[in-house]
Formats: structure tokens, sequence, C-alpha cells
């Protein structure tokens, strides 16, 4: 039985994930590819929302990303109450991004933008060694 992930993986935010860590850490999809085992092409693919990963390269992903496969999965319910998951080493934006994600009062793109408002905020008025 192959694992089809159509339904369950978000690869629109796994994509969004990768192509936000790899500029943070300014590596290319090349460098990204030497590290995780999975092609540059196939990178390339996932972050520009076209690819769609099979389970070995989500999972090496989301390794590299150091997140819960369950921040790229796709909510199954409608009315079930998303859980906020996250690693206690995150750093505070990816944390913020997913208690966004999860209030049912904003819609996804109001989640997404709310994001990047607080990333940018984030950016410019933390102090790092502080």
């Amino acid at each position: 039985m192959a694992f089809r992930n159509d339904n369950f993986i978000n690869t629109v935010e796994l994509g969004r994930a990768i192509k936000r860590r790899r500029e943070e850490l300014g590596l290319s999809l090349r460098d990204v590819a030497d590290v995780t085992s999975v092609s540059a092409s196939t990178l390339s693919r996932i972050e520009n929302g076209t690819g769609k990963p099979d389970a070995d390269n989500i999972a090496r992903l989301t390794g590299w990303l150091d997140v819960p496969i369950d921040r790229v999965m796709n909510n199954q319910s409608e009315g079930d109450v998303e859980p906020v998951i996250y690693y206690p080493h995150e750093a505070t934006p990816e944390i913020v991004e997913a208690h966004l994600r999860a209030d049912k009062m904003l819609t996804p793109e109001t989640a997404k933008a709310l994001s990047e408002l607080f990333r940018v905020a984030y950016k410019q008025f933390s102090k790092p060694g502080e």
C-alpha cells in the first residue's frame, strides 16, 4: 500500500517553512539538498507549491526543519480544534505562528499575515544576546 499524502500533508505550508528556514540560514537549494538527501529540483517544486513529496522526503524535511510532522499536516475535520504542537527549542516566531494558525477566529490568510507581521517585528526588535 503506497502512502498518499495528498489529503494529509499541507505541501504549501511545508514549502513555506523550507523556504523561510533556507533563507534565514542563507542556504541554496543545493545546500539543503546535500543536507537532507532531497533533490534540489524536488525542493524547488515543494517551495513553489507544485511538488508532492513522498513519506521519506517529508520525514527528511521535517527532521531538517526540526518541527513535528503535525505542523505540516492538514486539519482533517473542520470541527476539530487544531492542536498547537511545537518543540520547546523552536524559535518564538514559529511558536506564535502555530498558535495563530490554530486560532479558529482567524482565517488562514489572516493568520499568515499576522504571522509575517510578528516575524518582521520580532526580527526588528529582538536583541541578540540579551
